[in-house]
């Protein structure tokens, strides 16, 4: 099966149809739900405070929605017209703009407290134009991400890299670019749910995330994602038991230090000394 990027460019493989099935296909919709969580994650922003976050190909807004689920604040970036005709239709509450990332994100110094993407980066490693150099297009990306970026911010990309190489080039010019960081791969032994990350960081070097799925290989793909649509509908009670503890988990798969769960966790209190 030939993959999207070498079948046309995005603004063009990306036509109305397409962009039907990210309001239709659910399979679709629950995958790309799961890879925003994820990067939501990974970005280990501060907690109980809304951020402005960018959302670098958007599409339809499906990860946005995630973003606005955390309680932050999104602007959205896509190549595609009809995507971004759909995201309008869903009446998303993110500002968005019609432009290539391989040109560039057009923001301010310092706008942004955090970046994320979802499937979309292994686009920049594909020439549609002669034009069109790879490295080039990757390198103007980060440079112009991390300018507009806030102190000790972070950028998370989930990608399909297509081999060995375009990893490589991918990490070579975020670092070149200035970016801390690098590729952190969920389920590596896991043929289904195996994902790619790559997690940039601001302001120096810091201990990358750890990864899910490194000591347990074998994994339930389809569970999982029906466990997170599940949590999805039902939105937990704030300050409830069921709330902190999610919460705590999440930490725990961000890799901070979190107090161990006990009878006791989400307990109401008197009051009374």
């Amino acid at each position: 099966m030939s993959r999207p990027e070498h079948l046309a460019p995005p603004e063009i493989f990306y036509n109305d149809d397409e962009a039907r099935k990210y309001t239709q296909n659910s399979r679709m919709i629950n995958i790309q739900l799961e890879m925003a969580e994820r990067c939501m994650e990974l970005l280990m922003l501060p907690e109980d405070e809304p951020c402005l976050l960018l959302d670098l190909g958007c599409g339809s807004g499906l990860s946005g929605s995630v973003a606005e689920d955390s309680g932050h604040i999104w602007f959205g970036m896509d190549i595609s017209d009809s995507m971004l005709k759909v995201a309008k239709e869903r009446e998303v509450e993110g500002d968005l703009l019609l432009g290539d990332i391989g040109d560039g994100v057009p923001f301010q110094p310092g706008t942004f407290d955090g970046a994320y993407s979802v499937s979309t980066l292994q686009w920049l490693c594909n020439a549609d134009k002669s034009s069109h150099k790879p490295a080039k297009r990757l390198y103007t990306l980060f440079s112009t991400l991390l300018a507009c970026l806030g102190r000790n911010a972070r950028a998370v990309f989930q990608f399909y890299p297509e081999n060995v190489h375009q990893t490589d080039l991918v990490v070579s010019q975020a670092r070149k670019a200035g970016f801390f960081g690098g590729l952190l791969v969920d389920f590596p032994d896991s043929t289904k749910a195996k994902k790619y990350f790559l997690v940039l960081m601001t302001g120096g070097a810091m201990p990358m995330p750890p990864a899910l799925g490194t000591e347990n290989t074998q994994i339930n793909y389809t569970s999982k994602r029906e466990k997170m649509t599940k949590g999805r509908a039902t939105k937990l009670v704030k300050k409830s038991r069921e709330w902190i503890l999610e919460k705590k988990e999440r930490r725990r798969r961000q890799g901070r230090t979190t107090r161990e769960d006990t009878k006791y966790t989400g307990r109401s209190r008197s009051g009374r000394f």
